[in-house]
């Protein structure tokens, strides 16, 4: 499967995109070059897609180590019916996710600042993650925050089946594949 962006999205996407590219020349929000952003972060972000357009409406989603809004604000644009939680404790990169807030009118997020293990559980009904911890730690994470039984999404790199799965968590892997970065993989951890 390869991640596919619907069309009416490109525009705030691109709003997004200049900000980031703005606020990344004066706080270093990410090393990644301009040119590889929508593949990297926001069409390897709509991979998550095919998996929130099952949730009802109403549905809370914490987003853990969300950084500048990764995969946080493209599924808020996609879903705008979803109740969004963008969790990171990097001070810089939350300033910067609460200006996209504004800029691009998202009420359904909201940003929290601080650690996973130390913000007030969430009893979200879905969980997401990119780049934000092994397994073990994003089932700690979602220990506290999810509900019981509720998915959380990890994206990873091609090598995800090679981590160990906290003992009585439930896991299945959904391959896709980026156009020019390869094979990734789509982690669904459950609560037991």
């Amino acid at each position: 499967m390869v991640p596919q962006l619907p069309e009416e999205l490109l525009p705030k996407i691109q709003v997004y995109l200049d900000l980031l590219d703005r606020w990344n020349k004066t706080h270093a929000l990410t090393s990644l070059a301009a040119t590889d952003r929508m593949e990297e972060l926001i069409l390897d972000s709509s991979a998550l897609f095919p998996f929130v357009s099952r949730l009802p409406a109403g549905t809370r989603v914490v987003d853990f180590g969300s950084g500048m809004g990764i995969p946080a604000v493209p599924i808020a644009l996609f879903r705008p019916d979803l109740d969004i939680r963008a969790m990171d404790k990097a001070k810089k990169k939350m300033a910067f996710l609460r200006q996209v807030v504004m800029e691009l009118a998202l009420p359904n997020l909201t940003v929290l600042e601080g650690r996973a293990e130390d913000l007030p559980p969430q009893e979200a009904g879905a969980g997401t993650a990119k780049a934000a911890g092994s397994p073990t730690l994003l089932a700690t994470w979602w220990s506290r925050h999810g509900q019981k039984g509720a998915p959380l999404w990890a994206l990873k790199g091609p090598s995800a089946e090679s981590e160990p799965i906290p003992e009585g968590w439930t896991c299945t892997l959904h391959p896709y594949r980026l156009p020019t970065r390869g094979f990734r993989q789509i982690l669904e951890l459950h609560k037991p």
